[in-house]
């Protein structure tokens, strides 16, 4: 992953006014704990405007689903709710060719309440005039604790340990 090109994600959809709340590895860096992450994981708020507008902002930064899926077909909730029954899809993967080092994944349900979870976010501010919210220790442990794959249940012994 490299910081540049999450700093101009995080700008592509603060201008696009895109509501998104960083999950995944990146999150457990900034609460504490120094593990090398390959993507940018972020929920946003799954309401029509807001996933049409992060599909424009990361498509202007060359970024495509890595499956045939439309902004218009993810907007809908009861085509996303399909792809989640029957595909099997926990998020919707993006790559760009200018970017390859950075791919981006979008949940494909919100795991957690979105306004209570982006009111209690930790907002840091990564580049100049660009910030992001980052999800709270106590949900990021949930999530990994839901996941439970041996990586997250790594994070979790390694956020625990650093965090008392």
């Amino acid at each position: 992953m490299r910081l540049e090109s999450v700093e101009r994600i995080a700008a592509a959809l603060n201008d696009a006014e895109v509501p998104f709340i960083v999950v995944g590895g990146l999150a457990v860096v900034a609460h504490g704990y120094g593990r090398q992450t390959n993507d940018l994981d972020v929920v946003i708020r799954l309401q029509p405007a807001p996933i049409r507008a992060a599909f424009r902002a990361l498509s202007a930064l060359g970024y495509l689903p890595l499956v045939p899926v439309s902004a218009e077909d993810f907007a809908d909730p009861h085509h996303r709710e399909g792809l989640v029954l029957e595909k099997g899809m926990q998020v919707l993967s993006f790559h760009s060719d200018e970017h390859r080092q950075t791919p981006v994944d979008v949940f494909a349900r919100e795991p957690f309440d979105f306004d209570g979870e982006y009111a209690a976010a930790l907002v840091q501010e990564i580049a100049p005039g660009v910030q992001v919210h980052i999800i709270s220790r106590e949900a990021l442990l949930v999530m990994k604790r839901e996941a439970g794959r041996a990586v997250d249940l790594a994070d979790i012994a390694e956020l625990e340990s650093a965090n008392g």
